[in-house]
């Protein structure tokens, strides 16, 4: 599993799993043990605290205690890795939870207070940075201004790309040029590694609310960042500290989901594309968020993105009555928030994922937000067809007539 040729797909599968044989099983265990025997105090001690560093555990000393570490969770971590591109990845219970450990990490260990965020952004990051709950200052700006914005007590740049929910794409070696030293974390929830990898591209940090294409299913919640070494030290530090280790029912969950990722993003993509080419031609529709429609970058889908995603944001004529109405009356796609599963999903983001963002940030009332499952295209065009047409007043008699 160490050789560089390996394909995307093959590593999908194989990766994280190169104890299995000396095991002696062939699915992923999962060992759900909340603490473990110790063989004596001195070696037991001396693994607690390796983990409790930031490191693994000893081989002498084991795993001691599951806030620290567990082999189901690290199996994924790797795996992750590897797609990543990354040295090493850092599982946590929740997307917040791994993006807020990402801010700690980067203040805590540098001393510099100031973070610097390229929006739009996720609503919860967003929020979280606009609150300053974490002791930080941010700055809000657009790509194009990090260079301006940089600061000498700037400890961390946070961008999106695609973005949530107008599937802005950002070029990530621009910021990181822009960024002067800066970390730059991506997150690339969106387009995932099999789409995008931005480490490729300059980025220190890329993290995945892995509740959505990598577990793919709806069935987990969870958050990762593949960085450097000395970056998932640092962040396993404060996991260890906050207790935001991710469940190993869920990173079994998550590892499992792996192997089928490529074949369902490339699905998926290929029903959003069908999807997004139609509603570009709908009366209803005033605009269509998504990758390769225009007004995007086009020298970066190829160069940084190797395909369009499977998310669209549509604009529709009829403002947020119009939103309203639509999403109450799909049948096939489910009106919820989250995204990147099998099926698909339609929501309104300025009343719910981007609720408390700033009202001079927040997403139009218009935009609708639809995640494209596995769902045969021509089924979801057709659900589609009929709730856009659910606010329209039925046609007089002597329209039908003519």
């Amino acid at each position: 599993m160490d050789s560089p040729w390996l394909q995307l797909d093959t590593v999908a599968v194989h990766a994280g799993r190169e104890d299995l044989a000396g095991l002696g099983v062939h699915a992923l265990p999962i060992d759900l043990s909340s603490t473990n025997p110790l063989p004596d105090i001195e070696s037991g001690g001396l693994s607690y605290e390796a983990m409790a560093s930031g490191g693994a555990p000893t081989a002498e000393g084991g795993a001691v205690y599951a806030r620290l570490w567990n082999p189901t969770v690290a199996r994924f971590e790797a795996a992750l890795a590897r797609l990543e591109h990354a040295e090493e990845a850092v599982a946590f219970a929740s997307g917040m939870a791994a993006m807020t450990a990402a801010v700690l990490a980067a203040t805590g260990e540098t001393g510099r207070r100031h973070v610097l965020a390229v929006r739009p952004l996720y609503g919860g990051t967003d929020h979280l940075l606009s609150t300053g709950l974490l002791g930080t200052e941010t700055t809000f700006c657009a790509a194009a201004d990090v260079a301006a914005s940089v600061r000498p007590d700037t400890a961390l740049i946070v961008l999106e790309t695609p973005a949530n929910p107008t599937l802005e794409l950002v070029d990530i070696r621009a910021v990181v040029e822009a960024a002067q030293g800066v970390p730059v974390l991506v997150d690339n929830t969106f387009a995932t590694p099999v789409l995008q990898n931005p480490i490729d591209c300059g980025a220190s940090l890329v993290l995945h609310s892995a509740t959505k294409y990598l577990g793919g299913h709806g069935d987990v919640v969870a958050g990762v960042v593949a960085c450097g070494s000395e970056t998932a030290a640092a962040l396993r530090r404060v996991r260890a500290v906050t207790g935001a280790l991710l469940h190993p029912l869920g990173a079994y969950l998550l590892h499992r989901g792996l192997a089928t990722l490529p074949l369902r993003v490339r699905a998926q993509q290929s029903g959003a594309q069908r999807v997004a080419a139609w509603l570009a031609t709908h009366p209803d529709v005033a605009r269509v968020h998504y990758p390769g429609l225009g007004g995007d970058p086009q020298e970066l889908l190829g160069s940084q993105m190797k395909g369009t995603g499977a998310m669209i944001s549509v604009d529709l004529r009829g403002g947020y009555e119009h939103a309203r109405s639509t999403t109450s009356a799909v049948g096939l796609f489910t009106h919820a928030v989250s995204l990147g599963g099998v099926d698909s999903l339609i929501q309104h983001p300025a009343a719910l994922t981007h609720r408390p963002v700033a009202a001079d940030a927040r997403p139009a009332d218009s935009l609708v937000r639809l995640s494209i499952g596995l769902e045969a295209p021509d089924d979801l065009i057709a659900d589609l067809d009929r709730a856009l047409a659910a606010r329209r007043p039925a046609a007089p008699a002597d329209a039908l007539r003519a």
